[in-house]
């Protein structure tokens, strides 16, 4: 069996902090490029619709690296599949879904309260979609599939919610929640990958690598 690739440049397709500080603690060497398109669901599926958005950055940010490549007069234009340095493109989105209701991210302190509403006291599914596109040769085919994980959280007073939503903390995050900072204390349980729910399932993603060659942590 061939040793495990360590050789590329690989591209974190996401402006999350906290998807980057997921990398970053298990010791991964990448640079951030977002992608800025946007998103547009087909699905009512929460499943399909976190597949579809990975896909969907992870594809425009490969498309861009591809383009910026110097074109060379005797070769035929760059192609996601040229590329004179292996690059690994990974993009990741997630979602809350309850009782078959996908919720995003709020708009507005009362659309955080409602979703805050909904959860508390009852057990939901956070799903990431996450998709590797590989750009070089003889490189893997693209790696797509998605993580889900259980969350309960404990019977909350409006009081309560109302207070977690003052502190602007549920804005930027699916569901309303962060996991990893103030809404901690309201955390009955979880089922599933913690990371998950923080935004990136890195032990999934470490052994889908595995599996196609790659070894992300370079010091293995």
């Amino acid at each position: 069996k061939d040793p495990p690739m360590k050789n590329y440049r690989l591209i974190l397709a996401s402006a999350s902090p906290r998807r980057k500080e997921l990398l970053q603690q298990i010791g991964v060497t990448f640079e951030v490029i977002p992608s800025h398109g946007e998103e547009s669901l087909t699905t009512h599926s929460p499943a399909q619709a976190v597949l579809e958005l990975s896909r969907q950055k992870a594809t425009e940010v490969a498309a861009g690296i591809a383009a910026s490549l110097p074109a060379c007069p005797s070769q035929p234009p760059a192609s996601p599949n040229t590329s004179p340095e292996p690059a690994i493109i990974l993009g990741a989105d997630t979602l809350v879904a309850f009782e078959g209701q996908i919720l995003g991210k709020p708009h507005t302190p009362e659309e955080a309260t409602s979703m805050l509403r909904m959860l508390a006291g009852h057990t939901h599914s956070v799903f990431t979609g996450v998709t590797i596109l590989f750009l070089g040769q003889n490189l893997p085919s693209p790696l797509s599939f998605y993580e889900e994980t259980k969350v309960t959280v404990s019977p909350m007073t409006e009081q309560q919610i109302s207070a977690y939503v003052a502190t602007g903390e549920p804005m930027d995050k699916a569901g309303a929640y962060g996991i990893q900072g103030r809404f901690a204390v309201h955390i009955q349980g979880i089922s599933g990958d913690y990371n998950n729910v923080v935004g990136l399932p890195v032990a999934r993603i470490y052994q889908e690598m595995r599996k196609s060659g790659i070894e992300i942590l370079q010091d293995s």
